[in-house]
């Protein structure tokens, strides 16, 4: 009997490989998909809710979903949000020793025997009734500064671009625990089942088109279970790999193959009893929902030419920065919890005035749209947006400096990010920096700060939501942060 039971399974095992092959569907394309782990029980068909921890949220959310525009390669604050006007007396001075104060430097600028001082020679002036400072380079977020809270205290611990960014998204800089926005997807589910729970959108920046790369693990679930992980949507072709069926394969043969594949799981759980076999069946079935919604999701013929053409002529160039804002709306609209869009391009240590505009020209018309357009539709009332490299610039420039030309290093003491949206205080601006934008000298905000923060929006106690691994209760913001309760609504 034991020789017939180990044959049946081999079997299985066989069948199910050669049936995976056919149907092209990976885990990694269906990850994210769900919100309750091995639960044996399928949800529910179409756009009904995932259930996420049972007790949360905490308490009642300000926020339903995030939408968080990372800018890949940290922008220089000094040139967009930190106005400094003292700077200019300062110009080629060496920094002073008593501001840097010993302060660690990159590798590419410790060296340097000296440390010129470089104002911004873009300017700067105060918009809405807020006053909030704003460069000339953000003329159209100038029309909505009265939405925005700038943040010019943030600090963080790294000072190089992989575990800074690492930092940002998991809470720590050595790569392997989860994003946060796998945190909100194991804590919170899903609004929509059709639709996974945490989506990546990535675009390269026209400022520097050989910026720093991007990792999936930036969007990985660590040790949490596989399909909390951020499902990336590619830039060209299907934007989940073998979502279309193969030549020769109709959507009823499709249906046959699942069905015939949920069968052998089923076999295999009932011989391993391996709880995560639910868990792959159920994310077979979700990617086949997704045949249907991913499509309708990026089809915008259905939008007005007003709404399309507010978010710039790059709209219309997959993967672009506003084709992606333009679908950070719709996937918004529809339920999903958490979209993150990835900028690349802003690390500019030589040939920065040149570089951020182009940066700036890919993304202020898109992002002032997406605001307005989520506002248009009530929506940004109950969406947390952010925005935010992974540090800030250095005030003295890399290398030499012109009239018009200059650089600037990474720089962790001191930068500015901005928050709109679900329980944001707007039209407010948050922190102080001395006068060379080199410390912090009010209302220092670190990264954990900001991540506590997000998660209060969406109604969850940072502390409160753990995961045991190895014999430890991990979190999102390890054991600091605290929400910024200046900045809140």
């Amino acid at each position: 009997m034991r020789t017939d039971r180990i044959l049946q399974l081999q079997d299985a095992i066989n069948r199910r490989t050669f049936l995976q092959s056919a149907c092209g569907f990976g885990m990694a394309a269906a990850a994210g998909l769900l919100s309750e782990r091995s639960s044996g029980a399928m949800p529910d068909v179409g756009k009904h809710p995932v259930p996420g921890r049972p007790g949360l949220p905490h308490f009642p959310p300000k926020a339903k979903r995030v939408i968080y525009l990372f800018q890949s390669g940290a922008p220089s604050q000094m040139e967009l949000f930190d106005y400094k006007p003292k700077l200019a007396e300062y110009r080629g001075q060496d920094l002073p020793a008593s501001i840097r104060n010993g302060q660690r430097l990159t590798g590419m600028t410790s060296g340097q025997a000296k440390f010129p001082v470089a104002p911004s020679i873009f300017d700067f002036k105060q918009h809405g009734k807020s006053g909030v400072w704003l460069s000339n380079l953000l003329p159209n977020m100038a029309t909505i500064a009265d939405e925005m809270c700038v943040i010019r205290s943030m600090h963080t611990d790294a000072i190089n671009h992989d575990p800074a960014i690492t930092f940002f998204q998991t809470g720590s800089q050595i790569s392997g625990r989860p994003s946060i926005g796998s945190w909100v997807a194991y804590g919170l589910g899903t609004e929509n089942s059709d639709l996974p729970a945490y989506v990546v959108l990535t675009s390269k920046g026209s400022g520097r088109p050989d910026d720093q790369p991007l990792y999936d693990r930036l969007w990985g679930s660590g040790f949490i279970p596989t399909q909390y992980q951020g499902v990336k949507f590619r830039n060209q072709g299907d934007p989940v790999l073998y979502l279309s069926n193969p030549p020769g394969v109709s959507p009823g043969i499709r249906r046959e193959m699942l069905d015939e594949l949920g069968e052998l799981n089923k076999i295999e759980k009932a011989a391993a009893g391996d709880p995560e076999i639910d868990t792959r069946i159920s994310q077979y079935e979700l990617a086949f929902r997704m045949q249907s919604s991913v499509p309708d999701l990026t089809d915008t013929s259905k939008e007005s030419a007003a709404v399309v053409e507010s978010y710039g002529p790059d709209v219309h160039r997959p993967g672009s920065y506003a084709a992606n804002c333009l679908l950070a709306r719709r996937l918004a609209e529809r339920g999903v919890r958490f979209v993150q869009l990835f900028h690349m391009g802003w690390d500019h240590h030589g040939g920065l005035p040149k570089a951020i505009q182009g940066q700036c020209h890919d993304t202020d018309q898109p992002t002032t749209a997406l605001i307005n357009d989520l506002k248009q539709r009530g929506l940004l009332d109950d969406t947390l947006i952010i925005w935010g490299g992974e540090f800030g610039r250095t005030v003295y420039s890399q290398g030499g400096m012109t009239a018009t030309d200059y650089g600037r290093d990474h720089h962790p003491r001191c930068f500015s990010m901005w928050l709109t949206g679900a329980g944001i205080k707007r039209g407010y601006t948050h922190g102080e920096t001395d006068d060379y934008c080199y410390n912090i000298v009010k209302d220092p905000v670190s990264v954990h700060d900001l991540n506590a923060t997000i998660m209060q929006m969406l109604g969850v106690d940072h502390k409160r939501l753990t995961f045991r691994y190895q014999g430890r209760d991990y979190r999102v913001t390890d054991v600091y942060g605290d929400p910024i309760k200046e900045i809140l609504a």
